[in-house]
C-alpha cells in the first residue's frame, strides 16, 4: 500500500483503538445518566441496594451511587473533606444535628427508621452453647474470648456498643463490666460494624456488637439484650440517658434510643432526584425494605422542623420536638 495512503489509516486506527480503550476503562465519560450520590451508614446497605434498584427502574436515566461508612465518616466527607452528596442518610440523627448543622450544611433532619443492639455471634464462637442474656456480659470476659465493636468516632454502632456494657453494669449491678473489655485484650475494633461480620465468621472473633438488622440480615446468632441495655425502647429513652461516652473530638454522646435520620445537604448537586428518593423511602414500598431489612421504619417519620423540609416531603412526616 502506499505510504500516502497508509498513514491515515493507521492514524484513524490507533485515534479509534485509544477510543476503545477509554471507553473499557472510563465509561462514565460515555454515559448522559445523571448521577444521584448518596452516603449513607454501612448497616443501610441492604435496604438501599434494594431502593436503589428500584429507584433506577423508576427512573432509567438516573445513575444512584452510593457509598457506605460509618455514619460519622459518611458525614465528615461533607463536613472535612469538602465532598458533594445529594442524600446523607444516618444511623444516629445526632451525627447530623452535631456535624451538619453547625456549619450550616443543612438545618433539618427525618427520622425514618429504628433499630436495636444485639449481641451476635456463630456456631464457632468460644461458648456459644452456654451464652444467654443473663450470662453474656460474664462470656465475653472469659480468657481467650474476644469481643469487637466498630470504632466510637467513626461509627454510632461503636459508641453503642460502649453504652450498652455501661448500661449492662446498672442493670446487673455489677461493676466493672466496661473496663473489663474496653482497651482490653479481648477487644477488637474496626472502622464499620460490618466489617466484624468476616471476622465473626471466619472464626477470627467471638461476639460482635451489632444492630439486630445486620446479624439477621447475615444470618448470624444474636443474644437478645433486655430492653433496658438495647438501646430500641423509646420508654426507655430515661433509663438509656444515666450513661454516655465522650469521643476523641469532644462531642459527648448521651445514652439514648437509636434513631436514624436522612438529610439534603444544602451543596447537594440534584436536589430535585434526593427528594424523589426520600419519598420512595418514606412509601409504602420503602417501609416494606426496612421492614424486611429488619430495620423497623417509622411512620409517619418525624422531623425537627417541617417548615424547613422540601415541602414534597412534608406530608410523609409529622413535627418532633425529641
Amino acid at each position: 500500500m502506499d505510504k500516502k495512503v497508509l498513514m491515515p489509516v493507521l492514524l484513524i486506527s490507533v485515534v479509534c483503538v485509544s477510543f476503545i480503550g477509554v471507553y473499557i476503562y472510563y465509561p462514565q465519560f460515555f454515559t448522559t445518566k445523571q448521577r444521584l450520590v448518596i452516603f449513607h451508614a454501612g448497616s443501610l446497605e441492604v435496604p438501599f441496594s434494594n431502593l436503589e434498584k428500584t429507584f433506577e427502574s423508576l427512573h432509567p436515566d438516573i445513575d444512584v451511587v452510593r457509598e457506605a461508612y460509618g455514619s460519622r465518616t459518611a458525614a465528615k466527607q461533607i463536613t472535612e473533606l469538602n465532598r458533594t452528596a445529594d442524600i446523607l442518610a444516618v444511623a444516629d440523627y445526632k451525627v447530623i444535628t452535631t456535624l451538619l448543622f453547625p456549619r450550616n450544611l443543612t438545618d433539618w433532619y427525618i427520622i425514618f427508621a429504628h433499630n436495636e443492639m444485639v449481641l451476635a455471634y456463630t456456631n464457632q464462637s468460644a461458648y456459644h452453647d452456654e451464652i444467654n442474656s443473663t450470662n453474656w456480659f460474664e462470656i465475653i470476659n472469659r480468657t481467650g474470648v474476644t469481643v469487637g465493636h466498630s470504632d466510637p468516632d467513626a461509627d454510632p454502632c461503636g459508641y453503642r456498643s460502649l453504652l450498652v456494657l455501661k448500661l449492662a453494669e446498672i442493670y446487673y449491678n455489677a461493676s466493672g463490666i466496661y473496663k473489663s473489655i474496653v482497651n482490653s485484650s479481648h477487644e477488637i475494633v474496626r472502622p464499620k460494624s460490618v466489617e466484624l461480620i468476616s471476622l465473626l465468621e471466619t472464626g477470627e472473633l467471638d461476639y460482635a456488637f451489632e444492630y439486630k438488622s445486620v446479624a439477621v440480615q447475615h444470618k448470624l446468632n444474636y443474644v437478645e439484650l433486655p430492653s433496658e441495655i438495647n438501646l430500641a425502647e423509646y420508654q426507655y429513652a430515661d433509663y438509656y440517658s444515666q450513661v454516655n461516652i465522650t469521643l476523641s473530638d469532644g462531642t459527648l454522646v448521651i445514652g439514648e434510643p437509636i434513631l436514624y435520620g436522612i438529610t439534603i445537604p444544602k451543596n447537594a448537586q440534584h436536589v430535585d432526584l434526593a427528594i424523589e428518593f426520600i419519598k420512595l423511602l418514606l412509601s409504602d414500598q420503602g417501609q416494606e425494605e426496612m421492614s424486611f431489612a429488619a430495620q423497623p421504619p417509622i411512620s409517619p417519620a418525624l422531623t425537627n422542623d417541617i417548615e424547613a423540609i422540601p415541602s414534597e416531603l412534608q406530608d410523609y412526616v409529622i413535627q418532633w420536638n425529641g
